[in-house]
């Protein structure tokens, strides 16, 4: 027959355990049977002997002490397990003092006695900052700086210094004034701005390793530098008077270029033709030296012919370059010589434009002068007549 088939008193099901009439448990029947079971456990006694009650009550309570305890120390062990991820590494502190950095994997220390600081070393970190300074050249500049970095010794970084970031900033703003205060403005402003970055970024690295931080600089970036807004206008002047400056430079090299190899040609060429002059001077002394020499020969051989050729020679030479006249005068033993070019100018005879005497010219004053010498001549034989 099934527990639950109708066979009982009142056609009511039966009891599968047995029980005539089925009411609600025993709570207490339960519970005293349960504190039985757990002081078996734990060393208790039962609860069938005369005066048991108060035996029972301590073994209960035993058993869950024992109980409670065995739970808090697999709940305090529970706790100790920590996982470390690849990019970490964690800084192990006993009571406060360092006891170990573990690496990467499933990691347990004892709760409430290790302190466990994990620390990300591969994760790049940045810090901006800005600044005004001076610059060698006692101008005001405001400097916008990055700094990147990582984490490569984590204890350090927790145990060394107090506030290795804050201390990274300020050993940044440090080396970045002694940089700029060592470089002129228009470095800072323009062209010199990545050797400013990299020689700050030498700097701050040797801060830092000075310090313990346990941080390596990555890079430095120099973002932005301009002069500060207060001055803004008087730099633009002062950048238009400096552009000014450089158009002009440029243009007067310009100006240079065009015109010293001109005068360098010209230059040259002067030196070119001094060169021939000399080479002709020099040409002509030496022929006129060998001809002197080869006249000398001839004159030791024939003294008189050649002193006559010389003389006739040079009289041709100095004849042939100037208009004259030679009159031979009656009467007399001289051939007179007239330079009529100097005559026509002195008596103020007309002269072509040209400044050559025709011949009809030449033949009148001939006429002239010739009239005059015989003039002159006669009245001489009559004065001597006379005497």
């Amino acid at each position: 027959m099934a527990w639950n088939e109708p066979g009982g008193g009142n056609n009511k099901p039966k009891d599968p355990w047995g029980g005539g009439d089925q009411g609600p448990p025993d709570l207490d029947e339960a519970l005293k049977k349960l504190q039985e079971k757990l002081g078996g456990l734990f060393g208790g006694r039962g609860g069938k002997s005369g005066g048991g009650g108060g035996g029972r009550g301590r073994g209960v309570s035993a058993g869950l002490l024992g109980v409670i305890a065995l739970i808090a120390v697999v709940v305090w062990g529970l706790m100790g397990l920590y996982q470390v991820d690849e990019q970490e590494r964690a800084v192990v502190l006993r009571f406060g003092k360092y006891q170990e950095t573990v690496r990467p994997g499933l990691q347990w220390n004892p709760p409430l006695i290790d302190e466990v600081i994990r620390v990300n070393t591969t994760k790049v970190r940045a810090v901006t900052f800005r600044e005004i300074m001076l610059t060698q050249d006692e101008n005001i500049v405001e400097v916008h700086m990055s700094v990147q970095y990582v984490i490569v010794d984590p204890t350090s970084f927790v145990l060394k210094v107090r506030d290795p970031e804050d201390s990274l900033q300020h050993a940044a703003q440090s080396a970045l004034r002694h940089v700029v205060g060592d470089s002129r403005m228009d470095s800072v402003l323009t062209e010199g701005r990545a050797q400013i970055g990299t020689d700050v970024q030498v700097r701050l690295q040797r801060y830092t390793d000075m310090y313990e931080t346990g941080i390596r600089v990555v890079k430095v970036n120099i973002d932005e530098s301009k002069p500060p807004g207060q001055v803004q206008a008087a730099f633009d002047d002062v950048i238009k008077a400096r552009e000014d400056e450089e158009r002009l430079k440029n243009e007067a090299q310009a100006y240079a270029n065009g015109i010293v190899p001109e005068a360098r040609g010209r230059a040259q060429r002067v030196l070119e033709e001094a060169g021939a002059y000399r080479e002709q001077v020099v040409a002509n002394a030496e022929g006129e030296a060998e001809r002197f020499n080869a006249l000398l020969a001839e004159y030791s051989k024939a003294p008189e012919v050649t002193r006559e050729r010389l003389y006739l020679e040079a009289v041709q030479e100095v004849f042939s370059n100037t208009n004259k006249v030679m009159v031979d005068v009656e009467g007399g033993n001289n051939v007179m010589y007239l330079p009529l070019d100097k005559m026509t100018s002195s008596s103020g005879a007309a002269v072509p434009r040209s400044g050559r005497i025709d011949a009809n010219t030449v033949r009148e004053l001939t006429d002239a002068v010739t009239e005059q010498l015989r003039q002159d001549a006669a009245a001489a034989n009559n004065r001597r007549g006379g005497r």
